[in-house]
């Protein structure tokens, strides 16, 4: 199906050519997704795209032409559950990388990137230039092939045996005696009641950041009568499973959600939005891609983005522009199944939580003359006072109102290829001059999130070091229904991972023509 789908695309390409030049969205609600749409009943209404795309239909609805025969099954209704009071605490890992416009080979490992102090329940991952931002991708048909390797590395990552061992490790690390700083919490967390993640990161500025990662573990491992279910907590070493909640590509923008898959069915009101901010002000060499979601009543939204590139005097406000229109033109869309809902986010700010990240590309302000030196001596602090975002930021001309975490790590661009160097310190190279800067970065606002680690991969792959950042997240559920939605489908093989039988795209929303009413 995927060789006719691409044998499709090349021969449509003079439209999607004028599509893109005309600035007419096409296919901008469609994403990959593991699952269904979630906690929707009801069967799945045929059409003339009924190969790669579903909708699903009310059941109050009658006289469509409808199937239940194979793909995807219609959940059934069951039962609400009494309502609960408590409050749930996960741990969301966030990561950015420019791959400079390489398509991944076999065998690349990516574990050392996801790693982090503890095991997330969420991971959002977010890429720049997956491919060449030449003219052929820029205005033609969409190249998903390296999207589909990234996919398919990143499913085996989290669920691989290797996987497993590690994050055993990790716990059999965190109850291992080291020292008596580290001996003192084990006695602490094993004579005390399990302690709330808000009273664990309250301790974070009194410990060292090593016993604060160690009790971060052992708070999560250890367990107490009347505590949230471990459905709904992460910390237990037994294997988990991760699953593809959405990915969307727009060119070389990728981002995708992962989630453990007894988490999914708390997850509802999946949507996407595209932005492009490249050439002549729309096209999709630069811009954003956003994934909106609800997770038990709060909302969450993802935005990866790549703006302007450039280290000249004036650069920096056309980046800080391309945010300001990404802000503007980021629309989620709602369908008539939203209505029944009293408030559902159409723009980025609406959102309870909001994490950005990717290649915000801004860079250090010209006249810093002592680079050279400061970068020899690690002095990063010194640097960061010429951070263009930062200066920005502090002038309120860009990110008002928005945090990012204390960074300790080495500028990310520009690096040679498969090298430890950046490219202003060699005198022979061919490639193009450029002062060393923080270009990737993790920024957020909201209620609830805490950054407890930011950090930088160290990966050659590209002439951009990966940047990750884990979050805890709180959200209060009190007087909240749990919902009782479908059980998660069985794992997908990564050489499925965009079939249409295990990864079918999900179009967000789809004109319903109800008979007796004219379409607008």
């Amino acid at each position: 199906m995927r060789t006719d789908m691409r044998k499709n695309s090349k021969s449509s390409w003079p439209k999607v050519i004028a599509r893109k030049w005309l600035n007419i969205p096409s296919g901008a609600d469609e994403f990959q997704s593991d699952y269904a749409v979630n906690g929707e009943t009801g069967d799945r209404r045929k059409s003339c795209c009924d190969l790669d795309y579903h909708s699903i239909v009310p059941e109050n609805f009658s006289g469509w032409l409808t199937e239940t025969a194979g793909g995807i099954k219609p959940s059934k209704s069951m039962p609400e559950p009494p309502p609960v009071t408590d409050s749930l605490n996960l741990r969301m890992f966030v990561g950015t990388w420019n791959v400079g416009g390489k398509s991944p080979h076999e065998g690349l490992n990516i574990r050392d990137w996801l790693s982090s102090p503890a095991p997330a329940d969420i991971y959002v991952l977010g890429f720049q230039e997956i491919v060449p931002l030449n003219a052929g991708n820029v205005l033609g048909a969409e190249d998903n092939g390296p999207a589909a390797k990234w996919l398919s590395l990143i499913r085996e990552a989290l669920n691989s045996d290797q996987s497993d061992k590690e994050l055993a490790r990790c716990y059999s690390d965190a109850t291992e005696e080291s020292s008596p700083s580290s001996l003192q919490l084990e006695q602490q967390a094993s004579l005390k009641p399990r302690t709330s993640f808000t009273d664990l990161l309250s301790m974070e500025d009194e410990l060292g950041e090593e016993d604060f990662e160690r009790l971060l573990n052992l708070n999560s491992n250890s367990s107490e009568e009347g505590s949230p279910s471990p459905t709904y907590m992460s910390g237990s070493p037994a294997r988990q499973h991760f699953c593809l909640a959405a990915s969307k590509q727009m060119v070389g923008l990728f981002l995708c959600v992962w989630v453990r898959t007894d988490l999914y069915k708390h997850i509802s009101n999946l949507k996407v939005s595209c932005v492009g901010c490249g050439i002549m002000g729309y096209l999709g060499n630069k811009g954003s891609v956003s994934i909106s979601m609800t997770l038990d009543q709060k909302t969450f939204c993802f935005v990866c983005t790549h703006l302007t590139s450039g280290e000249k005097e004036g650069d920096e406000i056309r980046r800080n522009s391309d945010v300001a229109e990404i802000l503007k033109r980021t629309k989620f869309s709602r369908s008539f199944r939203d209505l029944r809902q009293p408030f559902y986010p159409e723009n980025i700010l609406d959102h309870n939580k909001v994490i950005w990240l990717g290649d915000l590309n801004y860079r250090l302000a010209p006249g810093c003359v002592d680079t050279h030196e400061l970068l020899k001596k690690n002095n990063w602090q010194a640097l960061l006072e010429k951070d263009q975002l930062r200066i920005e930021q502090r002038a309120g001309r860009v990110f008002s109102g928005w945090e990012e975490g204390r960074i300790c790590f080495a500028p990310t661009y520009k690096y040679l290829a498969d090298s430890d160097d950046y490219v202003v310190q060699t005198s022979n190279s061919k490639e193009k001059r450029r002062i060393p800067a923080w270009c990737d970065r993790i920024l957020w606002k909201g209620e609830g999130l805490k950054q407890v680690w930011y950090s930088r991969g160290e990966c050659r792959f590209s002439d951009h070091r990966p940047v990750y950042s884990l979050f805890s997240v709180h959200i209060n559920l009190a007087n909240k229904l749990i919902p009782t939605a479908i059980s998660c489908p069985p794992r997908f093989s990564s050489k499925s991972a965009l079939s249409s039988a295990c990864g079918a795209k999900v179009q967000a929303e789809e004109l319903l023509v109800i008979p007796g009413h004219k379409a607008a």
